[in-house]
């Protein structure tokens, strides 16, 4: 059985949590009912239990994003909510010309070469070797015609976190509408849609230790979209279909979660960041990829000249620590990441490259055996 296809152990150190994030325990408590006992579909007009629970939900997510409630509209999933921003602010508008970035998640990539197979002019504005976008290639992208400029909060590889604030006040500026895909970041650093200058902001209840499968779009009062779902009209009739109250109930908890130890465990995953590299770079030849401080608490992606990021994400697997070598929907890929060629890497160190992200449960401890753990392996290879 290979190190990808063994079990997962109860010593396993998991620092993957760029990928997912194991449910809090009150998630999971706080679902259970809306499992068993209140079932009931919420636009019933007996279901006050359920209607109650979806509202308490909208209100503990739109917290999250400083945001009202009735700005956020519920999905199922951060991949969804990314789709029904961008084709439903060009359909809405019928809109010609999209400004995104080379280093999307792969739900606005894919979206906009979808949009663009069917005649919309895309922009794709390249960062610098930082990760970083750079808000005047920004402002240049953009035309009389343009729509909608979308770039994500925080990349889900690097972590690298995006100038936000400076591009919304070009969009602003510009009278162009603004989203961001802050599914990595929400629930790890601070968000406020105002002063991040936002129109809509996609998150995902998976990332912040909610259940899979739920997931939000943040909208701005007075921006139109289309559907992409017709039918009943739930979800202010931008997404049809009978909520998911359970799910809901637990990306609410899950978010109340969130703002209550927000800046504490903020603190904590950048300095365990920090020593993590540190340590890392003390021994090895490492560099680590993207902008040293501007980047997600507990997020490193390295580069290990010469070595291939399978072979050392593998290894790590036979030690029970689980990594990544990049985003997990390419999980397996053996090529070099998309996102660090277009920052710039050279290819044949983008080959090496590892992702370590860690999360609400990572110990000084865990980080102590991951570094002696690649430490052996760097020696015995």
């Amino acid at each position: 059985m290979s190190p990808r296809e063994s079990r997962r152990t109860e010593n396993m150190i998991y620092l993957d949590h760029a990928a997912t994030t194991h449910p809090h325990r009150d998630v999971g408590e706080s679902m259970q009912p809306y499992l068993e006992t209140h079932y009931h579909n919420p636009s019933a007009s007996y279901a006050t239990e359920e209607t109650s629970a979806v509202a308490n939900a909208r209100q503990s997510v739109a917290e999250l994003l400083g945001a009202t409630p009735e700005r956020v509209v519920f999905t199922g999933g951060g991949s969804e909510a990314d789709n029904l921003a961008i084709k439903g602010a060009i359909d809405a508008a019928d809109g010609e010309h999209v400004v995104t970035t080379t280093i999307e998640h792969s739900a606005v990539i894919e979206t906009c070469d979808w949009l663009e197979e069917n005649g919309v002019d895309v922009t794709r504005v390249q960062p610098g070797e930082d990760g970083r976008v750079d808000p005047a290639d920004v402002e240049d992208a953009i035309r009389p015609e343009t729509t909608i400029v979308s770039v994500m909060h925080a990349n889900n590889e690097t972590g690298v976190i995006q100038p936000l604030e400076a591009i919304g006040e070009i969009t602003d500026e510009y009278d162009v509408r603004f989203h961001s895909d802050t599914v990595q970041s929400a629930g790890k650093i601070p968000i406020d849609v105002d002063d991040l200058g936002l129109d809509m902001a996609s998150l995902s209840a998976h990332k912040f230790y909610g259940p899979n499968g739920v997931g939000a779009l943040y909208v701005r009062d007075g921006v139109e979209l289309e559907p992409l779902i017709h039918g009943g009209g739930q979800e202010f009739g931008l997404r049809s279909g009978t909520e998911n109250v359970a799910g809901l109930v637990g990306m609410g908890t899950a978010a109340d979660l969130a703002v209550a130890d927000l800046e504490e465990r903020r603190e904590r995953l950048t300095d365990l960041r920090a020593e993590f590299v540190a340590r890392v770079t003390g021994f090895a030849d490492a560099k680590l990829i993207g902008h040293p401080e501007r980047r997600l608490p507990g997020y490193a992606m390295l580069c290990f000249p010469n070595r291939t990021g399978s072979d050392l994400i593998d290894a790590l697997a036979e030690r029970d620590i689980a990594v990544s070598g990049g985003s997990a929907c390419h999980s397996g890929d053996p090529s070099p990441s998309r996102v660090l060629l277009e920052m710039g890497i050279d290819p044949e160190l983008s080959l090496g490259a590892v992702r370590f992200s860690m999360g609400r449960a990572t110990t000084e401890n865990d980080v102590e055996r991951v570094t002696e753990a690649l430490r052996e392996i760097l020696k015995s290879a």
